[in-house]
């Protein structure tokens, strides 16, 4: 592994604990969960609409993207975790992700598509893909949102692109 970091690093102790913790967005007791509201009503928005939507899933656009491809995919409905989702929709959940990984592999010079679910920024369920370029071997494992960080960021029109050929795979390969 590589960090995108010059040595040498200086460990860091852990702060203290914060029991109990504070409330997440959409956790009662915390912020409103504004990712519904733009969920249930985004046709009427002046963002833009996800790249590929149904019933239960919509693909994201991420921002300040530095590796084209990345995206997140999450719930329609506000589900906290994989242990709340309905069964339909665990059922799902595979073979969306599988579609959403052949279309981000399709963007060619991708070795491999990285899944990620932190769960700790909000209580709406949400994964996120990074794609990880072809021969950026020190971003192999958990070192690729850490290059995908500290990376220039990409043009508009590249991540345009590579968003517009995601979402047509997505409309045309059910």
């Amino acid at each position: 592994m590589t960090l995108p970091y010059a040595e040498p690093l200086v460990r860091l102790e852990p702060q203290p604990r914060v029991i109990p913790e504070p409330p997440r967005v959409g956790e009662p007791g915390g912020p409103h969960c504004g990712l519904c509201d733009w969920l249930a009503d985004f046709e009427h928005s002046e963002h833009r609409p996800p790249l590929w939507y149904d019933d239960d899933w919509a693909l994201i656009r991420a921002t300040d993207v530095t590796i084209p491809g990345i995206v997140w995919l999450t719930t329609r409905a506000h589900y906290d975790s994989f242990v709340d989702l309905p069964d339909r929709l665990a059922h799902s959940y595979g073979s969306v992700v599988a579609r959403v990984e052949r279309a981000i592999l399709a963007l060619g010079d991708i070795a491999r598509v990285h899944v990620y679910r932190w769960g700790d920024g909000s209580a709406h369920f949400h994964v996120w893909f990074y794609p990880r370029p072809l021969g950026m071997l020190e971003a192999r494992r958990e070192m690729l949102p850490l290059w995908a960080d500290l990376l220039p960021p990409a043009t508009e029109e590249v991540v345009a692109d590579a968003e517009a050929k995601i979402a047509a795979s997505l409309a045309t390969n059910p």
